[in-house]
């Protein structure tokens, strides 16, 4: 019996030294994550997040939150920025490579630590992802360094987090906010390079055995002025590549946008009218709405007047005739259609805009 007792004893141990069950983090602290596309860049951020607890006025420039580097007494002994969390490496991962305060950073996943101060603060990006805190920092690792201008905030934060603000369509604020500090780095976006070629990617797959799909590329080719000699290849495929290609109102004058974007107007209009017979009354009417936003308006006034012809007197036609004849400069040209057009308004809003824009040109406002 005593020797059974032994070894369930050490049997125990055993199992003990080998296994652990999962328990929430130590210390009280959180683990978090938080993600956010930039554009087409998804940036991540693994961390644990340790709490004020109580702490006010304690926490930056203490053992808390240490400035500068410091011998943690722990690890190879050299000293260590802050861990900018707690417990594991705090980590972000970026999708595509960015650019951290204008400076580049290749795609990937890096360690965050951050060199504190009191005015300022340097975040450091270390090939150490998948470490305890920062005792194993080591410089010579480092990818990136930047120094940002600490931020003071007006309410404590009790739990340390990160989040994304100051947010446009091509960078973000990454901001790291704990008591009654905010420090914050931008990260930026190439959103035009990386989604031409998530197009060239994609187009390459299913997706792009279909001519919508090249004419939604050559758009944006369009659309931002980037590379339109290969916004022009597109348009072509989208009419003549085999199997999939079409000549239909939407492919034609698409390569005709372009072709009038690189000035080669005789090709472009030869296009246009072959396509202007295939156009929707509702194609044929956007169209023309672009061309007007473009301040193209002899050329929107032409794409509206084929419209009308082809659907005489109809709500849509009729709204496209006044809306090309007020921006020629001829309003009272334009009143009739739009009097003809009050009856036919599909719902109240419309109805309104028609009556406000019959009353400007009344009141003799255009």
């Amino acid at each position: 019996m005593h020797n059974f007792v032994i070894f369930i004893g050490l049997l125990f141990s055993s199992i003990l030294s080998h296994a652990q069950l999962v328990t929430a983090p130590i210390g009280g602290n959180k683990k978090a994550s938080v993600s956010e596309q930039i554009g087409l860049t998804t940036v991540t951020i693994h961390y644990d997040r340790p709490g004020v607890k109580g702490r006010e006025g304690k926490i930056w420039g203490t053992p808390v939150a240490h400035y500068g580097f410091q011998d943690l007494g722990y690890g190879p002994g050299q000293p260590a920025p802050w861990r900018a969390g707690a417990n594991e490496t705090t980590n972000i991962t970026f999708s595509d490579n960015v650019r951290i305060e204008g400076k580049p950073l290749a795609a990937g996943t890096y360690g965050l630590f951050m060199n504190l101060g009191e005015q300022e603060t340097t975040v450091i990006f270390s090939k150490i992802a998948d470490s305890w805190g920062s005792y194993y920092y080591d410089p010579a690792l480092d990818v990136l360094r930047v120094t940002v201008k600490n931020q003071p905030l007006d309410k404590s934060v009790e739990w340390l987090t990160y989040s994304f603000v100051n947010q446009t369509d091509s960078t973000a604020a990454v901001a790291l906010s704990w008591e009654k500090r905010m420090i914050p780095f931008t990260v930026s976006t190439d959103l035009v390079g990386t989604q031409m070629a998530s197009f060239r990617r994609e187009l390459l797959s299913k997706n792009g055995f279909t001519w919508q799909s090249l004419v939604q590329a050559a758009t944006y080719c369009l659309e931002t002025s980037h590379d339109l000699k290969q916004g022009l290849i597109w348009a072509d495929q989208a009419i003549n590549a085999r199997y999939i290609g079409q000549k239909n109102f939407q492919t034609l004058s698409t390569k005709a946008a372009i072709l009038t974007a690189l000035n080669k107007s005789s090709e472009a209009t030869a296009l246009l009218n072959e396509a202007m017979p295939m156009g929707t009354i509702s194609e044929l009417h956007q169209y023309g709405r672009s061309l007007l936003a473009q301040k193209r308006n002899q050329e929107a006034y032409a794409v509206f007047k084929t419209n009308y012809d082809k659907n005489p007197n109809q709500f849509t036609t009729n709204m496209g005739m006044s809306r090309a004849l007020m921006a020629i400069g001829k309003p009272k040209d334009a009143l009739p259609y739009l009097q003809a057009a009050l009856p036919q308004a599909p719902d109240a809003q419309n109805k309104t805009n028609v009556e406000a824009m019959i009353k400007t040109i009344s009141d003799g406002k255009l």
